[in-house]
């Protein structure tokens, strides 16, 4: 890359959350995510590209409370219905069943523990 031109070269979801140790213990568990770096109120998890930085804030609402507001991303993925599958033997609380979408894409949506809801989604 030269020196006028800018990439962006990958993204993090930071999330608030109220209870550190249970929330990285459902995205390990349930989502397939690997622990990355924990401590200071902080737990950073991986799965393949996708990296989520939870910081525990007891005290902060809840992404229950913000309604259509807890959604924070769409991941494309490869291999959608195995993912699905995956998550349903994990028993993860899909809200949005696997459809193809007129858009062109293959997805379904899961809330997490604390509310926060993802859309995962593959092109047709």
């Amino acid at each position: 890359m030269n020196n006028s031109t800018s990439e962006i070269i990958g993204n993090r979801y930071v999330l608030a959350v109220k209870d550190l140790p249970v929330s990285a213990k459902y995205y390990q568990e349930k989502l397939g995510l690997k622990s990355v770096w924990h401590g200071e109120g902080w737990h950073f998890l991986k799965r393949d590209s996708f990296i989520v930085m939870l910081g525990e804030c007891p005290d902060d609402r809840s992404a229950f409370e913000t309604k259509n507001h807890s959604y924070f991303a769409y991941i494309d993925v490869e291999g959608i219905d195995q993912l699905h599958g995956e998550y349903l033997k994990a028993g993860v609380d899909i809200i949005y069943p696997l459809k193809d979408k007129p858009w062109e894409q293959r997805e379904f949506g899961i809330q997490t523990v604390d509310g926060h809801r993802i859309m995962f989604g593959q092109k047709i």
